[in-house]
């Protein structure tokens, strides 16, 4: 009978571990995507509103209509400006993350292969006990033909 593979605990911890790890980085890929998204809608929606600016502009604004506008574009600068900086902090999140499930995809092979070579192993002597038997079986079965 095969003994069982003495790290079969530690292989199954490093397989929790890299799925946790490829869970962990699949919300942070969400997040860094979310961020960009954000981001690309400010973008946008400054773009338009810029355009309306310059429209409107040229209707001709008063002071407080000028003001206004110029306000308002420099609070979605500033918003574009910080969501850049989340964009930023999410990138390297998810670089910290890449690096996390690298090294766990690394771990968790090299106790898989441990895993393979003790399955293996254990199918030769397996093979050889099997072999051994028969020749056991054909032995005695000549030594009674012979004995007859």
């Amino acid at each position: 009978m095969a003994k069982p593979f003495s790290l079969q605990m530690v292989l199954d911890l490093m397989r929790n571990r890299h799925d946790e790890a490829t869970q962990s980085l699949a919300r942070l890929l969400a997040a860094e995507r979310d961020a960009k998204k954000k981001l690309a809608m400010l973008q946008q929606y400054r773009e338009e509103y810029t355009t309306r600016f310059r429209e409107a502009a040229q209707d001709g604004l008063g002071q407080p209509e000028w003001r206004n506008f110029q306000e308002f574009l420099n609070r979605l600068d500033e918003a574009i400006t910080q969501q850049h900086q989340s964009v930023s902090l999410q990138e390297a999140h998810t670089a910290a993350g890449q690096a996390e499930w690298r090294q766990q995809q690394k771990r968790l092979k090299a106790f898989d292969a441990l895993s393979e070579r003790h399955r293996a192993s254990e199918a030769r002597w397996e093979s050889r006990q099997e072999q051994k038997t028969q020749d056991e079986f054909a032995a005695r079965h000549n030594n009674r033909e012979e004995d007859r």
